[in-house]
């Protein structure tokens, strides 16, 4: 689900860029996530937690670029993070019954 936001080794230049990159890192973390092993209460608070401490990195990131023009690249996949975020989370919390 996450897949798209894996980077390709390229060197950042800019704050704007290495903010991407970073953005891109935490893609790739999330991309490891897999919602079928997601099988008890354990697996699931571990989700959680990944789910949550990525939304707060990203935001982190967001931050630094509230009084600077940032582009639309680093906007646009700070946004598609995020809903991918919520979506998975309410996926987690709302559709998936787990084992004890």
């Amino acid at each position: 689900m996450f897949s798209a936001f894996s980077s390709h080794s390229v060197r950042a230049r800019t704050p704007s860029e290495i903010a991407v990159k970073r953005l891109d890192g935490i893609g790739h973390v999330l991309s490891d996530l897999a919602l079928a092993d997601v099988q008890t209460e354990d697996d699931l608070t571990r989700a959680l937690m990944t789910l949550d401490t990525a939304d707060k990195c990203i935001r982190v990131i967001r931050a630094e670029f509230r009084t600077q023009v940032a582009n639309d690249r680093l906007a646009r996949k700070t946004e598609d993070l995020m809903a991918l975020i919520e979506r998975v989370h309410d996926e987690l919390t709302g559709c998936c019954t787990v084992k004890s």
